[in-house]
């Protein structure tokens, strides 16, 4: 049995729109169902680690019953001082440092098909897949001017960046190792001024380089061409970099959606005709 975990920390669509009504999209909405759901039904227990607005939100719309191990407000407590423009996956970090190891952290846009235990033997870490250290994304650590008091020079900049839309942590002396890291940086750089390579070097580059720091066992269980190709065995199915292009074409958008409906129609009967009463999910379940 493995526990994992989403997150939803809704400061950072707030200071992209000051006085708005917090929504999700439909196709994260669906995509988040079939991600909990699978999950439950393949490999354990899921809950949502969150703020109090994200939790009034899926209550509201009816859909915490997804997560059984509950949906937990955890996000409140994100210190004022994170910049919720330059670190918007913040939330993710500080909820991992709230999770015991063994655990999962997965994104609500990822979806694992299939148990994954059998991928994990023998592995203190794991990451859904490498990235390729293209300088405008993961620049050298002159980048970071408005970092003060981090020690860069304390980590191996040679190694890939892991994805972390879905990671895996065995124990909990490396996930703390791996987030008292990240949030320190994050502390650290409170005049960031880039909205993505602050964020991916505390996500992403600095999993890496604290696994090599502390000598562990690490691999991705996918890697791009495969994810997107479609050509994992099945395993998972990741939709980030198919949004903007669904947000682009109405007609991508809705067929997108009535087929995750579908999807859980199928396999989630029961689950689905709750969702199917959401005003703003109804219309593809029709």
């Amino acid at each position: 049995m493995l526990r994992a975990f989403h997150s939803n920390w809704t400061r950072p669509f707030f200071a992209r729109n000051p006085g708005g009504e917090y929504a999700v999209e439909p196709f994260e909405l669906l995509t988040t169902a079939l991600s909990a759901l699978a999950w439950r039904r393949e490999n354990g227990p899921i809950r949502m680690i969150c703020d109090t607005k994200a939790q009034r939100y899926y209550d509201a719309l009816g859909l915490s019953f997804l997560w059984d191990e509950g949906v937990h407000p955890l996000l409140d407590a994100v210190p004022e001082d994170v910049n919720p423009m330059a670190f918007w996956a913040a939330g993710k970090l500080y909820a991992l440092s709230a999770m015991p190891a063994p655990c999962v952290m997965i994104d609500t846009d990822l979806i694992c098909w299939k148990p994954l235990a059998p991928l994990l033997d023998g592995l203190d870490a794991a990451a859904i897949h490498r990235e390729d250290i293209m300088p405008d994304i993961y620049p050298g650590p002159e980048a970071f001017r408005q970092t003060r008091g981090f020690d860069f020079s304390a980590f191996d900049w040679s190694v890939q960046p892991l994805n972390t839309a879905l990671a895996y942590f065995r124990n909990n002396d490396f996930r703390r190792y791996y987030t008292d890291a990240a949030i320190r940086f994050i502390r650290c750089s409170t005049g960031a001024d880039d909205v993505l390579t602050y964020m991916v070097f505390a996500e992403q580059r600095l999993l890496a380089m604290c696994a090599a720091q502390k000598k562990a066992r690490v691999t991705a269980l996918s890697d791009l061409a495969a994810l997107f190709g479609g050509e994992q065995q099945g395993y998972f199915t990741h939709i980030w970099g198919f949004k903007q292009q669904m947000r682009d074409e109405p007609a991508l958008y809705e067929d997108f959606c009535r087929r995750c409906a579908a999807r859980l129609r199928r396999d989630f009967p029961d689950a689905a005709e709750r969702i199917a009463q959401i005003p703003a999910l109804a219309p593809y379940f029709g």
